[in-house]
């Protein structure tokens, strides 16, 4: 199953995450309360690089949380490229760098609706894949299917939990 499926996916799809490259904006030791800012700041630079022809999209818009993300976490924001940036790129200020998805076994679901539903979400999922067995990496991605500026009630957002 693709990580970046047509359709979504199911209340616990499980599949196994490739290697995906990403270009990203990475951030230490942030909060919630950082994330508007944050994600406008990353995105509009990264837009910027797939506007000047730098970068190529190969996705939808995601973020790959480590740690706790209710506590203080290291956030990569960005997209998948078909290949990522071989040295660190600024752009409006912002440095852009490579990464890549975290490889091996995950459950994914999607949500339909406001970002707000995405903690309860978030702990149905982890709920689902821990009644299996699995246990979490600490690495949360979330994919962004929809563009923002949707009415909230047609927003999908893809949860994918990497598995230990």
């Amino acid at each position: 199953m693709s990580v970046f499926p047509q359709e979504p996916f199911g209340p616990a799809d499980r599949l196994e995450l490739d290697a995906v490259p990403l270009a990203v904006v990475r951030h230490e030791g942030i909060t919630i309360a950082d994330l508007r800012d944050v994600f406008d700041r990353g995105y509009r630079a990264i837009g910027a690089l797939f506007a000047d022809g730098s970068l190529s999209h190969a996705g939808p818009a995601l973020a790959v949380y480590y740690g706790n993300p209710m506590k203080t976490f290291d956030l990569e924001l960005g997209f998948p490229v078909v290949s990522g940036p071989a040295a660190p790129i600024e752009s409006n200020g912002v440095t852009v760098t490579a990464s890549a998805l975290p490889a091996g076994t995950a459950r994914a679901t999607s949500v339909f609706g406001s970002y707000e539903g995405l903690g309860e979400a978030w702990r149905g999922l982890a709920d689902r894949a821990a009644a299996d067995g699995g246990q979490s990496r600490g690495v949360w991605i979330e994919v962004y299917v929809s563009d923002p500026d949707e009415a909230p009630e047609k927003l999908r957002t893809d949860l994918i939990l990497p598995l230990a």
